[in-house]
């Protein structure tokens, strides 16, 4: 019998993960939304070429810039795929009568 409690406590530990990681993506894209957008980055004005020693940091900066865009978008499609499948719950909206589990044990 604990056996069958604990898989309905892990079965509803993974949901509530779920439901707290779609949260949590919400209040993140809520925040995107109402944060303006940066300007884009232009060296400032009147300060020549960047020096050769300065060139392996641009690179290094460069790169991390890269990897961030990167992480982005596959956060992204990751949000595109939890959409989809929150897209799929049922919500029971409709009037329909809900599954209900019965312990026959009692």
């Amino acid at each position: 019998m604990t056996d069958w409690r604990s898989a309905w406590v892990d079965a509803l530990d993974h949901l509530e993960a779920d439901v707290a990681e779609i949260e949590e993506l919400l209040r993140a894209d809520q925040f995107l939304r109402e944060t303006p957008p940066s300007d884009a980055w232009a060296p400032p004005e009147g300060i020549g070429p960047l020096p050769l020693d300065l060139r392996p940091r641009a690179d290094r900066i460069l790169a991390r810039q890269l990897a961030a865009a990167e992480a982005i978008a596959r956060a992204m499609a990751g949000n595109r795929r939890q959409a989809a499948l929150t897209s799929k719950i049922e919500l029971f909206d409709s009037g329909a009568a809900r599954p209900a589990y019965l312990d026959q044990a009692i």
